[in-house]
Formats: C-alpha cells, sequence, structure tokens
C-alpha cells in the first residue's frame, strides 16, 4: 500500500512538474511575444517622434519664412506707398509743365512784336541822339535785327540780347568816354578825338590841339568852338581816358526845351 502510495504522489509530482513547465514555457511565451511587441511599439514610437520632429522642422522653417514674407510685403506696402506719392508729385509737375508750356507759348507769341518794336524804337532813338559812336551803334542794331530772323536763337536769348543794348545805351547816359575818329572840318576829313559827356555834350578836337567844335542838338549841326574851350576840352578827355582825376569842366551846352 506504501508502495502505491508513493507512486501515486510521484506520478503526481510529475504531472506537477509537467504543468510548471508547461505553464512556465507558456509564460515565457507570453513574456516574450509582450517584449517584442513593447519594442516593436517602441520602435513605432521612435519613428512617429521622428516623423513629429521632421514635421516640427518644417512647421518651423515654414514659419520663419512666413514671417520674412510677412516683413517684406510689409516693407513693399511702404516703398508702394512711397512711390505711389512721388507718382502723385510727378504727374503734377506734368500738370504744371503742361501749363507753363502752354504759358511760354503765349509769352512766346506776345514778346516777339515787342522786340521788334523795342528794336525799332532803338533804331529812332539813336537817329535822334547825339551822333556819337555812330558805326558801333548801327552795327548793333542791325545784328539785333538779323538774330530775329534767325530760327536757331532762342527767344530767351534773343530778349537778354536786346535788353543787354538797351543797358549799354542806358549806360551811355552817365559815363565820360573819348575816343578817335575822321571827321570833317572846311570839307576836309580831319583826325580827331571825340569827348562825349553823358548824352549832354559831344565835342571834337584836333590832334593838334588848334581845332575844336561841339554838336548842337538844335540845330543837329557841328558847331565850331574858339580856342577858349582848348584847356577844357584837353582836361576832359584826360579825364575820360582816367589820366587825371574827375573835375569840373567848362563846356558849351545846348538848351533844349
Amino acid at each position: 500500500m506504501k508502495v502505491l502510495r508513493s507512486l501515486r504522489l510521484a506520478s503526481m509530482l510529475g504531472a506537477v512538474l509537467v504543468s510548471c513547465n508547461i505553464a512556465n514555457a507558456q509564460e515565457e511565451t507570453v513574456l516574450d511575444n509582450a517584449s517584442q511587441t513593447a519594442q516593436e511599439i517602441n520602435d513605432s514610437a521612435e519613428k512617429t517622434q521622428q516623423t513629429i520632429n521632421g514635421i516640427t522642422e518644417q512647421i518651423d522653417s515654414k514659419l520663419q519664412q512666413y514671417q520674412v514674407l510677412v516683413k517684406e510685403i510689409e516693407g513693399l506696402e511702404v516703398y508702394n506707398g512711397q512711390l505711389r506719392k512721388q507718382i502723385s508729385n510727378q504727374e503734377q509737375e506734368m500738370r504744371d509743365l503742361n501749363a507753363s508750356i502752354d504759358e511760354v507759348s503765349v509769352i512766346e507769341r506776345q514778346i516777339t512784336p515787342l522786340m521788334l518794336n523795342m528794336i525799332n524804337g532803338m533804331e529812332q532813338f539813336v537817329a535822334l541822339d547825339i551822333p556819337f559812336l555812330e558805326e558801333e551803334r548801327s552795327f548793333r542794331i542791325a545784328d539785333l535785327k538779323a538774330m530775329m530772323d534767325r530760327a536757331d536763337v532762342a527767344p530767351s536769348e534773343k530778349f537778354r540780347r536786346v535788353m543787354e543794348a538797351y543797358q549799354v545805351e542806358l549806360d551811355y547816359g552817365r559815363s565820360i568816354e573819348a575816343y578817335t575818329g575822321l571827321h570833317p572840318i572846311n570839307g576836309q576829313e580831319r583826325a580827331v578825338e571825340f569827348l562825349r559827356i553823358g548824352r549832354t555834350a559831344l565835342l571834337y578836337q584836333t590832334n593838334d590841339g588848334q581845332l575844336q567844335g561841339v554838336w548842337n542838338k538844335q540845330t543837329r549841326q557841328w558847331d565850331e568852338l574858339d580856342s577858349s574851350y582848348r584847356t577844357s576840352i584837353q582836361k576832359g578827355l584826360r579825364i575820360a581816358k582816367k589820366q587825371v582825376a574827375p573835375n569840373l569842366l567848362t563846356v558849351p551846352v545846348a538848351i533844349t526845351d
């Protein structure tokens, strides 16, 4: 009986051991599967994290690009706003310029007859004035007339030249001048020195100082002067040449109405 019990107990123990071994084997299999699954999950999570990191980097890059573009757009808006102001100012300048061109055209049409009248008036004035520097003054007027017919001279230059000629004539009235020339005396051309005192008096004296005369505004002829004026005329000539200091002169002056 004891032997049977021992055998049964041994059989039971063997069965228990087998069962334990089977359980252990199954548990190891489950653990291996769980470990493998966990590893797969970890690998998947790592790949997912890498993907997320990549997406995050792309998002950061895109965000930076967006911010740069926003700044560029803001700068372009400011620049375009400034350009619009400049274009607006240029358009206004163009309108003003076109208006000025129209005004210049009107002024040019009006100023040309004015300049012609001024030249004709100067010619008449010189003809009625005391006869000094006749050749020079006549040439100046002829040159102005020829200039008015030229198309290559701008109206502004024409007007400047006319005003310049008027200024020269104006200066004659407040200056004293001495110059040489030929003058008919007793039917003979003589070398003389002319003395112009403004437009008040025009006198001459021969180079030897023996003969002198004065232009008579009333008769528009030359009158001979006696020798009493010789010294005064010589003194006036020296003053005009800046050889002596200005001083009072005694010269005949015609009284005009």
